[in-house]
C-alpha cells in the first residue's frame, strides 16, 4: 500500500498545527499559517511534500467548498440588487487596474502582449481570502462588505473570457466569432439552470430529503449537489469554483439553507486550508533570496495601486471616506484564479519564467499580508480622517440626507446595526420610547428613515455622531457593534461626553466583560453565556421548577458568573465595585399581591428580603424615598434597588402576573 498521500497529509497538518499556534498565540491570521506552512513544506525549502498533485486535488475541493458556502450565503434576489456593484463597479476596477497595471508592466521591459496579460493578472484579487476573513468578521453583509463581494463575483465571472482570451495573446489562430458565440450559449444555460434549480428544483429535493429525518442522506444530498453542478461548469469549460458558487445559489433561498451551511463548516475550513498550504507550496524562496529589492519594491507597488483603484471605484459606488478605505485595503492582493490564469499563459509563453516567479511572489506574499491590512483598515482611515480633506471625499458622492432632531432628553440611543439593535428599536418605537439609533451602514439607514424611524448614520466612534444622537442628555445607551476594540472605542467616547450615563452592552464572548467593565460599561452582556442561561432556565422550567426559585437560580449564576471577572483585591473601593451589580427594577402592585393594604414597616423589604426601597409611583406622582407608615396599594408601581438575586426573592410579593 503506497502510504505517500496520508504521510504528506500527516506533515502538512502537523506543520499547520504548530504554526497557527503560534499565530494564534500572537494573534496573527491563521490563512498566514497555512501560507507559511506550505513555504516550509515546499520543493523550495523542506521539499517533504511527495504528492504535491494530490495536495493540489484537495485544495480545489476546499475552494470549491469554499465558494459554495459562499453562495449558500446570497441569494438571487440579492445579486439583483448588488447588480450595479457586480458590473459596473467590478468592470471599473478591472479595466482601470489592468490599463495601469499594463503601463507600469512595461517598465519592467515587458512586451505589450505580456504587459496586458500582467495588468489581468493584477486586476484579479482573492475570492478565498477576502471572504474567509469577512466570513469570520461577520462583515459579508455590511456595507463594504457587499461591495467588496460584488466586485469579487465579476472578477470571478470574468475569468472565463480571460482564459478565452489568453490564447489570443499568445498568438494562437482561433474562430473568436464562434468562441464568443459559444460562451454566450454557456452563459444563457447557466443562468438558466440557476432559476430553475432555486425556484423549483432544489427546494422540492432538499424537502424530499429531509422529511426522511436522515442527517446522513441530507449531508450527502448537499454534497452531491455541490459537485455535480461544479462539474457539469467545468466540463462547459467554466471552473469548478464558478459552478459551485452556482450550485450554493441554487439552494440559497431554500429553507435548508442554512443547516446545509451549518454543516459544511468543518469541512470546508479542512479543505480550505489545504488551498492556502498548495498556494504557499509555489513561492521560490531563492528567487525571493535573490531579488529582495525587486520583489517587495513591487509588492508595495501592487498594494499601493490596487488600494488606490479599488478604493476609488467604491468611492465612484458612492461609499464614505471610511467604506473607500476599507474596500481599498479588502481587495489590494492578488489572487488564487490569478494562479490559473498564470498558467495558462506560461503554456502559451506569453510571459517569461523569470516573470512568472516575481508573479508568484507578489501574489503570495500581498495575500499573506491581506488579514492584517483588513485588520487595520478601519483604524487607518480613523487617522486619515483626521487630515484636512474636502467634505465630500470624507461623505462620499451621493451623502445620505441627515435628518434633523429635535433636542432629546432622557432617551435610549441604540448602537449598531445587527438584527439585535435594529429590533430594540423598534420595540422601542412600539411602546413610545423615545430612543435615538446610530448606524454605520447606508442601506439599512435608508431602510429605517422610509419606516419612519428616528435613525442617524454616521460611526458612533466620532464625537459629532454622538453628539447629534443628543448622547449628553440620554439616560441609557445600548451597544451591539460585535467587535470588542469598536465597542471599547464607543464606551470611551460615551464616557467622556456624559460620565453619568448608563452603558449597556453586547459582547460575543464571556472573556470581554472584564475588559469592558474596566473600560466603563454598567452592564454587560455576554452573548455566549446569555444564551446557555436560556437554555438552562428552560430546563428547570421543564422539570417543574417553581419559578420563583428559577429566578433565584438564574440571579445567583449571573452573580456568581460575572464576579469572577472582579479584582476585590481592594476592600475600600469594594462600594464602587458593587455598583454594577446593583440594579433598580419597577414592580406593579397586581391583584391579590400579599403587600396590598400593608405599611413599608410591616413588609420588611431590607430585612426579609435585602432589598431597598427607592420611590412609589401612585397615580402618576412619583412619591420619592416615603415613609415607614406609608401603605401600599393596588396598581402602585415601587421601585427597587439590589442584587440580582434579591430582587428576584421579592418578586412574587407583587402578584403572580408580574413580569417585570
Amino acid at each position: 500500500m503506497d502510504l505517500s498521500l496520508l504521510i504528506d497529509i500527516v506533515i502538512i497538518f502537523a506543520l499547520s498545527t504548530s504554526v497557527n499556534y503560534l499565530f494564534t498565540k500572537i494573534k496573527v491570521p491563521t490563512i498566514i499559517g497555512y501560507l507559511l506552512t506550505g513555504v516550509i513544506a515546499g520543493p523550495y525549502a523542506l521539499g517533504v511534500i511527495r504528492e504535491p498533485h494530490s495536495i493540489e486535488l484537495m485544495a480545489e475541493i476546499g475552494v470549491v467548498l469554499l465558494m459554495f458556502t459562499i453562495g449558500l450565503e446570497f441569494s438571487i434576489n440579492h445579486l439583483f440588487k448588488i447588480r450595479k456593484v457586480v458590473f459596473v463597479g467590478g468592470f471599473m476596477q478591472l479595466l482601470l487596474t489592468a490599463g495601469i497595471t499594463m503601463l507600469v508592466a512595461r517598465l519592467y521591459k515587458i512586451d505589450w502582449p505580456g504587459a496586458l496579460f500582467v495588468g489581468f493578472l493584477t486586476a484579479l484579487s482573492s475570492t478565498a481570502v477576502v471572504l474567509k476573513l469577512m466570513q469570520e468578521r461577520s462583515e459579508i453583509t455590511s456595507n463594504y462588505g457587499r461591495t467588496v463581494v460584488g466586485i469579487l463575483i465579476f472578477q470571478d465571472i470574468i475569468l472565463i473570457p480571460l482564459l478565452l482570451f489568453t490564447p489570443m495573446l499568445g498568438g494562437e489562430s482561433s474562430n473568436h466569432t464562434n468562441e464568443l458565440l459559444l460562451l454566450l450559449g454557456k452563459t444563457v444555460i447557466l443562468v438558466g439552470l440557476v432559476y430553475v434549480g432555486n425556484r423549483w428544483l432544489m427546494p422540492k429535493v432538499l424537502q424530499m430529503v429531509a422529511h426522511t429525518k436522515n442527517q446522513e442522506l441530507f449531508m450527502m444530498s448537499i454534497f452531491v449537489i455541490c459537485l455535480s453542478v461544479a462539474l457539469l461548469t467545468a466540463q462547459m469549460g467554466i471552473s469548478l469554483a464558478f459552478g459551485a458558487f452556482l450550485a450554493g445559489l441554487m439552494i440559497s433561498d431554500s429553507e435548508y439553507s442554512h443547516n446545509a451551511f451549518g454543516h459544511l463548516i468543518p469541512f470546508k475550513d479542512t479543505f480550505t486550508s489545504f488551498f492556502f498550504v498548495s498556494i504557499g507550496m509555489l513561492l521560490n524562496i531563492g528567487f525571493v533570496i535573490d531579488n529582495p529589492f525587486l520583489v517587495f519594491g513591487t509588492v508595495l507597488l501592487v498594494l499601493v495601486l490596487k488600494t488606490v483603484i479599488a478604493g476609488g471605484t467604491a468611492f465612484v459606488l458612492g461609499h464614505t471616506f471610511r467604506g473607500t478605505v476599507m474596500v481599498g485595503f479588502a481587495l489590494c492582493q492578488v489572487g488564487e484564479f490569478s494562479f490559473i490564469l498564470a498558467q495558462t499563459g506560461m503554456k502559451y509563453s506569453i510571459i517569461a519564467d523569470e516573470y512568472y516567479q516575481l508573479f508568484l511572489a507578489v501574489a503570495i506574499i500581498s495575500m499573506s499580508v491581506t488579514p492584517l491590512l483588513i485588520m487595520v483598515s478601519r483604524r487607518v482611515a480613523t487617522i486619515l480622517l483626521k487630515l484636512p480633506l474636502p467634505q465630500t471625499l470624507v461623505d462620499g458622492l451621493f451623502p445620505l440626507p441627515q435628518i434633523e432632531l429635535p433636542a432629546f432628553k432622557n432617551h435610549v440611543v441604540f448602537i449598531g446595526k445587527d438584527s439585535r439593535a435594529v429590533n430594540l428599536s423598534a420595540m422601542a418605537k412600539y411602546v413610545n420610547l423615545p430612543y435615538v439609533s446610530i448606524i454605520f451602514d447606508p442601506v439599512v439607514v435608508k431602510k429605517l428613515q422610509a419606516k419612519g424611524e428616528t435613525v442617524i448614520y454616521g460611526d458612533a466612534v466620532n464625537e459629532p455622531i454622538l453628539e447629534k444622537a443628543y448622547i449628553n442628555t440620554a439616560d441609557v445607551v445600548v451597544i451591539s457593534v460585535g467587535n470588542l476594540i469598536t465597542a471599547m472605542s464607543v464606551i470611551e467616547k460615551i464616557r467622556h461626553l456624559n460620565p453619568s450615563i448608563h452603558i449597556i452592552v453586547r459582547t460575543k464572548h464571556v472573556f470581554d466583560v472584564d475588559e469592558l467593565y474596566r473600560i466603563g460599561a454598567n452592564q454587560v452582556i455576554p452573548e455566549e453565556f446569555e444564551t446557555a442561561i436560556d437554555l438552562f432556565e428552560k430546563v428547570l422550567s421543564k422539570r417543574l421548577v417553581p419559578q420563583r426559585e428559577i429566578n433565584r437560580l438564574i440571579a445567583k449564576i449571573r452573580d456568581d458568573h460575572y464576579g469572577i471577572f472582579r479584582d476585590d483585591s481592594d476592600d475600600s473601593n469594594q462600594i464602587f465595585k458593587e455598583l454594577p451589580n446593583l440594579n433598580i427594577v419597577a414592580l406593579k402592585v397586581r391583584e391579590g399581591s400579599e403587600v396590598i393594604a400593608k405599611s413599608i414597616k410591616e413588609i420588611q423589604f431590607r430585612k426579609e428580603y435585602g432589598v431597598t426601597l427607592v420611590a412609589i409611583l401612585r397615580d402618576d406622582r412619583l412619591i420619592e424615598h416615603p415613609e415607614a407608615r406609608f401603605v401600599l396599594q393596588e396598581n402602585d408601581t415601587v421601585y427597587i434597588m439590589g442584587r440580582s438575586e434579591e430582587i428576584s426573592n421579592a418578586f412574587n410579593l407583587f402578584g403572580k402576573d408580574e413580569t417585570s
